[in-house]
């Protein structure tokens, strides 16, 4: 007798459905984002959603990881491969401008954006960490350059880190307000005017 198949196969392209459900969080935030619309915009019904994803918190979680190696990927490879702090910081305002702006997906940062209004501690949490994690990987990168020299010593890494983070989530905020690449291009030009400069080394001695 020929055993029953357990279960249905999945009809549905798991990460479409996943590039679908980022779209909607980095549009309209965690809060205002229902299961009703994630299945919506994903094409699928709600079982198949807690089959494949779990419960929408867990799912959530997954597009943030996502976000981070795809979208949100570009601040971490400019603090790496950029030979200074200053080239870094100042690649990673410029691609922001340009990623920030891109028609292709929803305007700023999904990481930023998705807290407003959050009440899910867990969510605000996670959100938080992430935001945190990449002041702490800009401050790094100072700490560098004041170490190599390209800084000067008594440059105040976490002031200028948390500058460097204030610039990047303003730059956010204004692309959803209707900024365009070229006005926050230029918000990351001024931005760059404040970079310390390394004192000259000194020849000789005065008399």
């Amino acid at each position: 007798m020929a055993t029953k198949q357990r279960g249905r196969p999945r009809s549905f392209d798991r990460e479409t459905a996943l590039e679908k459900a980022m779209r909607a969080f980095w549009e309209n935030g965690y809060e205002a984002t229902s299961v009703s619309d994630l299945t919506r915009e994903m094409g699928i019904g709600a079982p198949s959603l807690y089959a494949a994803f779990g419960d929408k918190r867990s799912l959530f979680e997954e597009v943030v990881r996502v976000y981070g190696i795809t979208h949100g990927a570009g601040p971490g490879r400019a603090l790496t491969e950029e030979p200074t702090a200053r080239a870094a910081v100042e690649r990673l305002l410029r691609e922001a401008a340009d990623e920030f702006t891109d028609p292709d997906h929803p305007h700023g940062c999904l990481v930023i954006h998705a807290a407003t209004n959050c009440t899910t501690p867990e969510v605000e949490q996670t959100l938080r960490d992430q935001r945190n994690a990449s002041l702490g990987a800009i401050e790094d990168r100072i700490r560098q350059g004041v170490a190599a020299g390209e800084l000067p010593s008594r440059t105040d890494a976490t002031a200028l880190a948390r500058f460097v983070g204030a610039v990047f989530q303003g730059m956010s905020q204004q692309s959803r307000d209707g900024a365009s690449r070229a006005e926050l291009e230029a918000v990351a030009a001024v931005a760059m005017t404040v970079w310390p400069a390394n004192e000259p080394a000194l020849h000789g001695t005065r008399e």
